[in-house]
Parts: C-alpha cells; sequence; structure tokens
C-alpha cells in the first residue's frame, strides 16, 4: 500500500472525524437501534430500517479514516527546507500572465482539498504543473477553458 502524504492540519481533521464517529455518532445509532426494536415487529419498522442504515454508513467511514490515517504520511509544512521549491504542503502565489490576477494555493492531500479556501489537490493539474519549480518559474496549466500560463511569485511552507 503506497504512502497518502496528507499535511498535519488535514490528519487532525481526520482524527477529529474519526473521534467523533466513536464517540457520539456510533453510540447514538446503537441506541436508535435499541429503540426500534423496542417497538416490535422488524419487519414493518421503517425506523428500525433506517436506523440499521445508518450504522452500517458509520462503520463503513470509521473502517475508512483508520485506513487513510494508517496509510498516511503526515508532513508538516513549516518543517519544510525545500529551498524555494514547490512541494507537497508549500503554499504558493501565482499571477496569470494573461489577466495579471494574483491567486494563492497551498497544495494538500485528496481529503484537505477544497478550492474555496485555496487548498488544491496534489493530484489536480494545477499542482502537477507546480510542483518541482521555483519562484519566478513559469508553469503551464491546462484547464476546462484552455492552457493557462502562471508565474510563481512567491513559495512559502506555512
Amino acid at each position: 500500500m503506497a504512502t497518502i502524504p496528507i499535511t498535519k492540519r488535514g490528519a487532525e481533521k481526520l482524527k477529529a472525524e474519526l473521534h467523533k464517529l466513536k464517540t457520539v455518532d456510533r453510540p447514538w445509532v446503537i441506541n436508535a437501534i435499541a429503540e426500534a426494536r423496542a417497538q416490535g415487529d422488524l419487519s414493518e419498522n421503517a425506523e428500525y430500517e433506517a436506523a440499521k442504515d445508518r450504522q452500517g454508513f458509520i462503520e463503513g467511514r470509521i473502517q475508512e479514516v483508520e485506513s487513510k490515517l494508517s496509510g498516511s504520511l503526515v508532513i508538516d509544512p513549516s518543517t519544510l527546507e525545500a529551498g524555494g521549491k514547490v512541494v507537497f504542503g508549500a503554499t504558493v502565489e501565482l499571477e496569470d500572465e494573461v489577466s495579471g490576477n494574483i491567486v494563492k494555493y497551498q497544495i494538500v492531500g485528496e481529503d484537505e482539498a477544497d478550492l474555496k479556501l485555496g487548498l488544491v489537490n496534489i493530484g489536480s493539474p494545477i499542482a502537477r504543473a507546480l510542483i518541482g519549480k521555483e519562484e519566478g518559474d513559469t508553469a503551464e496549466v491546462q484547464t476546462p477553458g484552455g492552457v493557462k500560463h502562471f508565474e510563481i511569485v512567491a513559495v512559502s511552507y506555512l
């Protein structure tokens, strides 16, 4: 099994989700199943079926999160010494060479990605185009709207 990179913040987020699933959601659904069983005939009990479905989802998500955490390599960007190169965890400030717009992205793992927050997946076209480049370099990115050229203005490890 290959290790999957994840930032320290992303690992903490997954650990918090796992804790909630095990300490809040799982006990709640067990209680809901017990209450539904107490109502009698299970063959026509919609509450029982819904609670069992929810239990299956919770148990599946627990397994998925545990698997992701056990197969992940936690990287703290603030400890990186990449010499100005764009690497996993780096925050990159880019200037669109046509429009002049400035954007800022952090390259993160798949589970952490959220474009609205400026967090791009390591497997995304923009991240793949940036990895290994340095300040002052130009990155060519294939987007749905066509090829865009970005100049790397700054690279930081926050």
